[in-house]
């Protein structure tokens, strides 16, 4: 019998860097079919079950290809009542670098309004379900086509869309904004800040002493014990439901000091729980 491919339907806002992660899928082994109308997966998804060598298949379907949530909902029910393992990437990005990427590329968007504005307006709105139900976002709004290149190759190098659960944990700090695709966010601002204790204030929360300053104090190790207790109910609902995917935020002031320590712990319990967990600290050098 052939083995049926894994499919990987690849979306998103415009401008969020679709065209690069199609590229990395293609380096990675996968086979690419751009500006597919969702009514056409099963096709393609046959047409490839005909090959001698089945392969992984990444399909980007967007506002060109005549979009519509209906049609893929019923294409890719149809394909997991048929065994077939697959998973939905969304890229983001937030309006201000959308539109910085589209006056630097001078490309029309296919949403066509009579402003940029109202183009993205119409598209977050067409996709906004979409995005609620994808197994994995990648808000690209900080990232550059290296940085993206590194991320895609980190959660798919592995050709596994469809695997057990994996954790994302970033620091951040508030004052550079919150990112826009965690799927549950923790803000630690109420904790002492090491910024105050002039010994500490250079250090960031991977150096010990800024480590042992956070961890150790009463407040943060309940809050540990709270949020470990309230993923210990959550991962496997998550499980239950299908979603092999979670992004954790956890914020401070600066995102240097106490938002890194307790991301790093986080990421160290969950490893502990039997949980993949990849931890990333997106404002430290700032």
């Amino acid at each position: 019998m052939v083995k049926r491919p894994q499919v990987l339907v690849v979306t998103g806002m415009s401008g969020a860097g679709r065209s690069t992660a199609a590229k990395v899928l293609e380096d990675l082994g996968y086979l690419v079919v751009d500006n597919l109308p969702p009514a056409l997966i099963g096709e393609i998804v046959r047409f490839n079950d005909l090959a001698d060598v089945p392969r992984r298949l990444a399909l980007v379907i967007d506002a060109r290809g005549g979009f519509s949530l209906n049609d893929l909902s019923v294409e890719m029910d149809r394909l997991l009542r048929g065994g077939v393992s697959t998973a939905v990437l969304f890229l983001d990005a937030d309006d201000d670098m959308l539109i910085r990427r589209y006056k630097e590329n001078r490309r029309p968007h296919p949403m066509a309004r009579p402003t940029l504005g109202e183009s993205l307006f119409a598209e977050r709105e067409l996709l906004a379900e979409l995005r609620a139900e994808a197994d994995f976002i990648i808000d690209t709004t900080d990232l550059n086509v290296h940085q993206l290149r590194e991320r895609i190759e980190e959660d798919f190098q592995a050709g596994q869309p469809e695997r057990p659960m994996r954790v994302s944990v970033s620091s951040f700090g508030f004052k550079h904004g919150a990112p826009r695709d965690a799927d549950l966010m923790f803000d630690v601002r109420f904790l002492p800040n090491p910024h105050w204790q002039e010994e500490l204030r250079s250090l960031t929360g991977n150096d010990a002493p800024v480590r042992d300053y956070v961890l150790g104090n009463e407040d943060t190790r309940a809050f540990l014990a709270k949020i470990e207790d309230m993923l210990s109910f959550l991962m496997p609902r998550f499980r239950s439901v299908g979603k092999s995917y979670v992004s954790i935020g956890v914020g401070c002031t600066g995102g240097r000091h106490r938002s890194v320590a307790i991301a790093n712990e986080l990421g160290r319990w969950l490893e502990s729980e039997g949980i993949e967990a990849t931890v990333r600290h997106r404002d430290l050098s700032k």
